[in-house]
């Protein structure tokens, strides 16, 4: 079942890049979340937006915002993926149970073993405000999802 606007988001822990977890829920109260759902890691259109998110850095992390890449790829394997194109935020690994997460948020492509683009924008209450989902191959425009948390 797939998530929509309105909705308190699932919460989850998973582990980020360093193998340290991060719970959603966590930031309630303080902090507005941007899930970035991806398909795999060191491919073309996934490192392209995701540089995209680096290259605007304070957009998305800042004192009210803070962004998570999320994939079914393994912890040491966003660990290289995030030093080797210089990602400052967080990727998070949705490797086991594959692809619990994305399941919850309606975004997992069972058939592939990976998420596929979904950009979620959790307001300070946890509730979902928006979202975008595309298939693997359309990439996302993230002007799309900046004037959304300009909204907020």
């Amino acid at each position: 079942m797939a998530i929509e606007v309105g909705q308190t988001a699932p919460d989850f822990v998973l582990h980020n890049q360093f193998g340290h977890p991060v719970t959603l829920s966590s930031f309630r109260g303080s902090k507005n979340v941007v899930l970035v759902f991806y398909p795999f890691a060191f491919t073309g259109i996934c490192t392209g937006e995701l540089c995209e998110i680096r290259d605007l850095g304070s957009v998305f992390e800042n004192d009210d915002t803070v962004i998570f890449g999320v994939s079914c790829d393994p912890v040491p394997s966003l660990k290289v993926f995030a030093h080797t194109e210089g990602y400052e935020f967080q990727l998070l690994s949705d490797y086991w149970p594959h692809g619990a997460v994305s399941t919850q948020y309606g975004v997992f492509m069972e058939s592939h073993g990976m998420p596929i683009r979904g950009t979620f924008i959790i307001d300070k209450k946890g509730v979902v405000r928006w979202l975008v989902v595309n298939g693997p191959g359309d990439a996302r425009r993230t002007s799309d999802y900046r004037e959304a948390l300009a909204a907020l």
